[in-house]
């Protein structure tokens, strides 16, 4: 299957819904050095529509690790869940944050910080430094 083409007016709706932020770990695009991606919620390969609604901004390590995965196993139920969908769902009800670390607060949440790898060594400390710039979370 062939990615769909995601129309120019259609990433800018997108991008600005995002207000300069990863739709799942909440880095700031501002901060980083590689451009935010527009990635499907739910894969094409899954069904998924290139429409407003299945699309988020993401930047390259939450999308890089998501991939076409629509959820995975929550590490303290073993139970298969789905991934944070911030179309969906609310930040704030599945993660909230301690300093740099992103802490989960739900199954989804589990199963989203450990496969999109939030709170690996090197995202904290990129976002530690953020966090001592004043510059995350951004507002």
């Amino acid at each position: 299957m062939t990615p769909a083409h995601i129309p120019a007016a259609l990433r800018r709706l997108v991008a600005a819904r995002a207000h300069g932020k990863c739709e799942y770990c909440l880095y700031p695009e501002a901060a980083s050095f590689l451009a935010f991606e527009i990635e499907h919620i739910v894969a094409e390969k899954h069904g998924g529509a290139t429409a407003a609604e299945n699309l988020a901004s993401a930047c390259p390590f939450c999308n890089r690790y998501k991939g076409a995965d629509l959820g995975s196993f929550d590490p303290e139920t073993g139970r298969l869940v789905r991934f944070f969908n911030p179309r969906e769902q609310q930040w704030a009800a599945h993660f909230t944050l301690n300093a740099a670390l992103i802490v989960p607060l739900t199954p989804e949440g589990r199963a989203t910080v450990l496969i999109l790898q939030f709170n690996h060594p090197d995202r904290i400390w990129e976002r530690q430094r953020l966090v001592e710039a004043g510059q995350y979370p951004p507002r």
